[in-house]
Parts: structure tokens; C-alpha cells; sequence
């Protein structure tokens, strides 16, 4: 059996993304070693090796919704200007791009979240599982779990990539890291929409950016 355990010691040891971990470990048997050996050969670990080089050059890509309603501006850095150049680069980073406009996220990662964000969001889980009657004593772990929803709702790599929800943008970023071979960071964003602020109609913006490309 293949337990949460399992998937987030073999992510300590390797760097690599939650769902390659429990893909390598189910192809395994559960067996550590040969899990990791999978992930190297796969070129992941490498990659989470590389995320600690220096990453100075890169693009920044500008992409406005169809309908004019959303824009978004993101600076993805590499290592290189020559990487920067390259199709499969560019195509990452106006992917990314192209997330943000249509889930909306408010950080990069979770380090980004500010304490007293991640402290009020606590609070109120806490006070939702008590008002729903859960006992004292299990109480902090359903928040932990109920935190792992809010991340993946305000956490841009934490996000399930809208072309693929099986991966997370996490993933689809060693993945890229291991293709391309050089460090890759999604460094900052920022999303504009018309009428931000103003009482409006809700609209499914992934759908919307999905058609786009589909």
C-alpha cells in the first residue's frame, strides 16, 4: 500500500512532486530505493537538484483573456538567455500564464502566504470543524487536512494544472526543470480583471481559457 507516509518521505529525499512520487513508488511495489532510482531515471531528482542554481534571465509573458476581461503579466526566470529563447520555454511560461488567468491564484508558493493569512484561515477552519461538531482532540488534524485545500486554491505550484488536474503546476515545473535541463522559477505575477472590486456575474474563467487553446 502506498501511504501518504511513504509519498511525502520519498518527496523529502528527492525534491520531486507529489504525484511523480506516488507514481515511482507505485511502480515500486512501495519499494523506496527503487522508487528513487525511477525518479533519476526519469530525470526528476536531477531536476530537484538544479533548483538551487541561480536562475537571472528568462521572459516575461504578457497574456490578455480573449474577451479583454483578464490580464496577467509573469516573469519566469532560467539560467540562461538561451533557454529563455527556446519553444519549449516560451510555451511553459505562456502556460503558466494562462493558469493564472483562469485559477486565479494569489501567491507563488506557500512560503509567500503571510503568517497572519495562514493564522486568520486556520481560525476560521478550526471554527467551522467545531461548529460542525467534531471533537477537540481531532480538531487540529482536520485543519491541517482543510489547509492543504486552501493552498491548493491560493498557491500557484500547489494548483492543479488546468490542462492536465492530475499534475500540479509543482510537477509540471520538474518537469520542464528536467526537459530543458536548467533551473526554472516562476518568479512573480500579477493578474488584472475588469471591474475588480465591483459586484458582478461569476463566470468559469478555466473553462474559458481551456476553449481558448483547445
Amino acid at each position: 500500500m502506498i501511504t501518504a507516509e511513504k509519498v511525502k518521505e520519498l518527496r523529502e529525499r528527492t525534491g520531486c512532486g507529489m504525484m511523480d512520487c506516488k507514481k515511482a513508488l507505485t511502480e515500486a511495489n512501495g519499494d523506496m530505493e527503487k522508487a528513487i532510482e525511477i525518479l533519476r531515471e526519469k530525470g526528476l531528482a536531477a531536476a530537484a537538484k538544479k533548483a538551487g542554481r541561480i536562475a537571472a534571465e528568462g521572459l516575461v509573458e504578457a497574456y490578455i483573456h480573449g474577451n479583454g476581461r483578464i490580464g496577467v503579466l509573469v516573469e519566469v526566470n532560467s539560467e540562461t538567455d538561451f533557454v529563455a529563447k527556446n519553444e519549449a520555454f516560451k510555451e511553459f511560461v505562456k502556460d503558466i500564464a494562462m493558469q493564472i488567468a483562469a485559477a486565479n491564484p494569489q501567491y507563488v508558493s506557500r512560503a509567500e502566504v503571510p503568517a497572519e493569512v495562514l493564522e486568520k484561515e486556520k481560525e476560521i477552519l478550526r471554527a467551522q470543524a467545531l461548529n460542525e461538531g467534531k471533537p477537540e482532540k481531532i480538531v487540529d488534524k482536520m485543519v491541517e487536512g482543510r489547509l492543504e485545500k486552501f493552498y491548493k486554491e491560493v498557491c500557484l505550484l500547489d494548483q492543479p494544472y488546468i490542462k492536465d488536474p492530475d499534475k500540479s503546476i509543482q510537477d509540471l515545473l520538474n518537469e520542464k526543470i528536467a526537459t530543458i535541463g536548467e533551473n526554472i522559477v516562476i518568479r512573480r505575477f500579477v493578474r488584472f480583471e475588469k471591474g475588480e472590486g465591483i459586484e458582478k456575474r461569476e463566470d468559469n474563467f478555466a473553462d474559458e481559457v481551456l476553449k481558448m487553446v483547445q
